[in-house]
């Protein structure tokens, strides 16, 4: 059995079956994407001619994958479709019973390609390589079931260390116009590669595991229209950010939002893809973007640029919503005039721009002193949120400054991991004085062994993460904490003041001198490729 890693290739290799044969498994993979478009455009020109209307972008992937296009009944928010899903991915805290429950079905294999990875277990206590060897000795017995299961089965399996469930996802099976359901809320980050991809209970993946349809009630289209380009301290983050302000945690109900206009094609598909992450935070059934150069930019960087060259064949009729669609609803957000936004606390729908922290801060009565600045998880851990955060670093370290917060940083996967050592990003995170946990959710979850303040203590934290209800992070209801990007979350580490605004307020230099930050930059894909010999 295949104990899979960061590489993309290597990956790829649960397509149809598994093989020790890495590039036949590719080939199988474009192969199989090539096949996938043309029957799945077919079944999208069956419901248009039924339906006479123009379709929106989710709704040729949704429609693509009827089990009956001709007899479907098809309505936004009454209709249930039955659909044939292309993949199955799961974590390790609720594999366990989906593999159980497979197993009653009597089958030698599981008909749907299915991944499980191993990244919820883990509890961030020191430092990776520490929390990583106590969380598999602690689990062993849930990880040998895990890994003979899979084995058995004809299932994927990426051991602890390889990464987040999402971001292997992103790095190795999301391409444009593929659907997948995933057991975990934030399985819509595949959204930032095309791909409509939906968080589900257990019971949903054995029945596409076992390749029976799969059922879901035909969600309504919320459109947000992107005009504009972002610049400064401004980064994809605060789309969502902003977007959950406006719509609050429950306005995506049964709906998919689904993003277009001009200011699509100005940043990184990795970008893209915090953005649909927390797109769970309004409640969406899941968030995507249509087929872009940035993407295609991100399948050549990770390997499958026949996909690539594939999704432009279909971009125009399959990858991309048809001239007139309509949405439910449209928003639209300026990214000319889009500030950095700083979300919570207790909820990550409170947003607040950058430049009424400041007050707003004062009159809630919120911690003012930033104790812990974490970035990272599966939300913000590209090379690109990497570098980005590392460029302010370096700047206030030319100052003579470091971090007056504790400072920790969770890589997505062990690809990005590797490659931000070989490039010196880590180096630099370490020399600031941060503590770099295991490639696992860790305390995005929950999964931390906090010990810097007291159960009961009011406190501040600033994350770059998804979530913030009450006690999710550290289990003290006292914690306040807020989303930001990891830029951000970075300049509150330096400053350890919530009232800091990066734009506008100077820092004190070790010579004396007033000083502002450097506006953050970083490559949006590494210069030299992703590290594909990181360690096993």
């Amino acid at each position: 059995m295949l104990s899979f890693r960061g590489a993309s290739k290597r990956g790829m290799a649960t397509v149809a079956a598994l093989t020790k044969d890495s590039q036949v498994n590719m080939n199988l993979l474009e192969k199989s994407t090539f096949i996938q478009y043309k029957k799945q455009l077919e079944n999208v020109n069956i419901v248009k001619e039924r339906l006479g209307r123009p379709l929106t972008y989710a709704e040729k992937v949704l429609y693509g994958h009827l089990d009956d296009p001709h007899g479907q009944d098809i309505e936004r928010g009454v209709s249930y479709l039955k659909l044939r899903p292309d993949r199955v991915a799961c974590q390790d805290a609720t594999a366990q019973m989906a593999i159980l429950q497979f197993m009653s079905a009597g089958m030698p294999s599981v008909a749907t390609p299915t991944t499980v990875h191993c990244d919820h277990l883990i509890q961030a206590q020191k430092e990776g390589p520490a929390d990583l060897a106590r969380a598999i000795d602690l689990n062993k017995e849930v990880y040998d079931f895990l890994a003979s299961a899979c084995a058995k089965y004809n299932i994927g399996f990426w051991k602890p260390g390889s990464g987040i469930i999402h971001q292997i996802v992103l790095e190795n099976y999301a391409f444009p116009g593929n659907l997948l359901i995933g057991t975990d809320s934030h399985t819509p980050n595949a959204g930032g590669l095309g791909q409509l991809a939906i968080g589900v209970g257990g019971a949903d993946a054995v029945d596409v595991m076992a390749g029976l349809p799969w059922e879901l009630k035909a969600p309504k289209i919320i459109g947000v229209k992107l005009t504009g380009k972002m610049s400064g301290w401004t980064s994809p983050k605060d789309i969502i950010l902003k977007l959950a302000g406006i719509t609050t945690v429950k306005g995506g109900t049964g709906a998919i939002v689904e993003y277009f206009g001009e200011g699509v094609n100005t940043f990184s598909c990795t970008g893209m893809a915090t953005i649909c992450n927390m797109g769970a935070e309004i409640g969406a059934t899941t968030s995507v973007f249509p087929f872009n150069n940035s993407m295609v930019d991100y399948l050549n960087a990770t390997g499958r640029g026949q996909i690539a060259e594939f999704a432009k064949v279909y971009q125009k009729e399959y990858l991309s919503a048809d001239a007139g669609a309509e949405y439910d609803q449209v928003i639209e957000i300026d990214l000319n005039t889009l500030e950095p936004h700083v979300n919570g606390p207790f909820t990550p729908d409170l947003a607040t721009p950058v430049s009424k922290m400041k007050e707003v801060a004062v009159e809630k009565d919120w911690p003012l002193d930033v104790r812990v600045g974490l970035i990272g998880s599966c939300t913000n851990s590209s090379y690109e949120d990497m570098s980005r955060a590392a460029s302010i670093i370096k700047d206030a370290e030319a100052h003579g400054l470091s971090a007056k917060a504790l400072f920790t940083v969770t890589p997505g996967s062990e690809q990005v991991r590797a490659t931000i050592a070989r490039d010196g990003q880590l180096k630099t995170f370490q020399e600031f004085g941060g503590k770099v946990l295991a490639n696992a959710c860790g305390p995005c979850i929950g999964q931390w062994d906090r010990q810097d303040i007291k159960k009961g203590e009011k406190n501040t934290i600033v994350s770059s993460f998804n979530r913030n209800f009450t006690a999710r992070n550290d289990g003290n209801t006292a914690t306040h904490a807020f989303v930001a990007s990891p830029e951000m979350v970075v300049a509150y580490a330096i400053s350890g003041d919530l009232r800091f605004n990066p734009l506008t307020d100077k820092l004190k230099g070790a010579d004396g001198k007033e000083f502002l930050l450097a506006a953050p930059h970083g490559d949006g894909l590494p210069a030299k490729g992703y590290d594909a010999d990181c360690k096993d």
